[in-house]
């Protein structure tokens, strides 16, 4: 019998994210055209959402989960999309619309926020994740598992 995945295993395996409700299925992350993945269940390496769905898959299987909007990444909020001073942001980061920037917090942790609007005085930032309020496809092939 092949080995299943389990809350903690190691797990070696192909996965693909896309949004697939867009015009046009929207490919964000996928590793089917290059090496597979190895994660750590359990360690927040992938969100909750997306390893509950793999809990007691064998290797070999492969499948692909429609998951509802805001279930992965959760419901996109207002109180997340911040406009800035210039002046309260820091020095060494370039402000241009539609880039990422990463933040560090007070407790040293980093976070990303994507420049929304720039002008001479003032920038917006939306730290909601890009995926947030969107449903998702996740495709995967299970490779291995310890």
């Amino acid at each position: 019998m092949s080995e299943m995945i389990k809350p903690d295993s190691l797990v070696t395996l192909h996965y693909r994210i896309s949004v697939p409700h867009s015009e046009r299925s929207q490919v964000r992350i996928s590793t089917f055209e290059s090496k597979p993945a190895t994660l750590k269940l359990g360690r927040g390496e992938l969100s909750p959402a997306l390893e509950i769905c793999l809990i007691g898959l064998p290797v070999g299987h492969r499948e692909t989960f429609e998951m509802e909007p805001g279930d992965v990444f959760g419901e996109r909020s207002d109180n997340l999309i911040e406009r800035f001073a210039r002046a309260d942001l820091p020095d060494d980061i370039e402000l241009k619309a539609n880039t990422v920037v990463e933040f560090i917090g007070e407790d040293g942790s980093k976070f990303p926020g994507l420049v929304t609007e720039v002008d001479d005085t003032s920038a917006v930032i939306d730290f909601n994740h890009p995926l947030a309020g969107q449903a998702i496809s996740f495709e995967v092939e299970i490779i291995g598992v310890v």
